[in-house]
């Protein structure tokens, strides 16, 4: 079965969106670890341990939780009918927005390296926004399998 041109992009834009967000993340970890008060083990909590747990909480929940996962995949299907991944202003838009939080992360690093002390943990937060990512991804797919969804991703005469 073949998917529009449309639907193809999309869904490879959800999934770069996920890789970009993680690589930007694990830039964010290995620049961390040198700057970061408190030894490994403490820089290690901060930056992997929780926020492993609101990475999966933010993951898992909405796609156990019915009323969460019609509300995300409804987000999801109105994300592809607004043509999010599909034009160059839209990709330029999402590559923009991850930029963005990733200055936000580097400059946390450095304040919290500068004064000593950690205030929130903004790794926790860009971990669980990983998640939500990583569950549209996901919904993405189980958006193929929905008839009404299916009659307008798929490709006529194949």
């Amino acid at each position: 079965m073949a998917f529009t041109r449309a639907w193809r992009n999309f869904k490879r834009m959800q999934d770069l969106t996920v890789a970009t967000a993680s690589l930007i993340y694990s830039g964010a970890v290995v620049h961390a670890l040198g700057r970061l008060p408190g030894g490994g083990g403490a820089v290690l909590r901060w930056t992997l341990l929780w926020p492993a747990l609101f990475l999966l909480a933010s993951l898992v929940i909405p796609l156990v939780v019915p009323v969460l996962k019609r509300s995300l995949a409804r987000y999801v299907w109105l994300s592809f009918k607004a043509g999010f991944g599909q034009t160059p202003v839209s990709i330029v838009t999402g590559v923009a927005l991850l930029l963005g939080a990733a200055l936000f992360i580097y400059r946390q690093v450095a304040a919290v390296a500068q004064s000593g002390q950690y205030h929130a943990n903004v790794f926790s937060a860009y971990a669980a926004g990983i998640g939500i990512l990583a569950a549209q991804a996901v919904l993405v797919r189980a958006l193929e399998r929905v008839p009404e969804v299916r009659e307008r991703i798929v490709e006529e005469g194949r």
